[in-house]
């Protein structure tokens, strides 16, 4: 029997733009399927920012894919945000800090603890990395 662990994958990159201004589009979270890849993203809860709002993402093509769902539990614009997954086959945490390098300069910190076995996840975990790391250089792109 495999043993669940907690797993970590992080990843920063420093953006261009004022802090504000990319929390305002991080925050926007239906619009992360236009650079997170192979990705839809919605809101599932009556609230779509703070303590409580839940959000599912889906990513894959066509109906072949997996679906994220995940509950925002820590909320301090513009410099955190914290989920929780809560689907029946992603689970953990999630974190996006934000840090104000200079006030044209903002670092973004991405991080989960994802819950699985450890074999599974150092399967996973390279095609993982290079697709977020992917969409994250996508969505530094948009503030050039």
């Amino acid at each position: 029997m495999f043993r669940i662990t907690s797993n970590h994958l992080a990843i920063s990159l420093t953006i261009n733009a004022p802090i504000q201004k990319v929390w305002n589009e991080i925050a926007q979270w239906e619009n992360q399927g236009q650079w997170m890849l192979q990705t839809r993203v919605w809101v599932t809860s009556d609230i779509s920012e703070g303590v409580g709002t839940q959000i599912s993402a889906f990513t894959g093509v066509g109906r072949l894919g997996i679906l994220d769902t995940m509950q925002v539990t820590k909320w301090e614009p513009p410099f955190i945000c914290d989920v929780i997954h809560t689907g029946r086959i992603i689970k953990g945490t999630g974190t996006f800090k934000l840090h104000e390098q200079t006030p044209g300069i903002t670092r973004f910190d991405w991080s989960e603890e994802v819950l699985a076995p450890r074999i599974v996840f150092n399967l996973i975990k390279p095609g993982l990395y290079v697709g977020v790391r992917i969409s994250l250089a996508r969505f530094a792109r948009q503030f050039r």
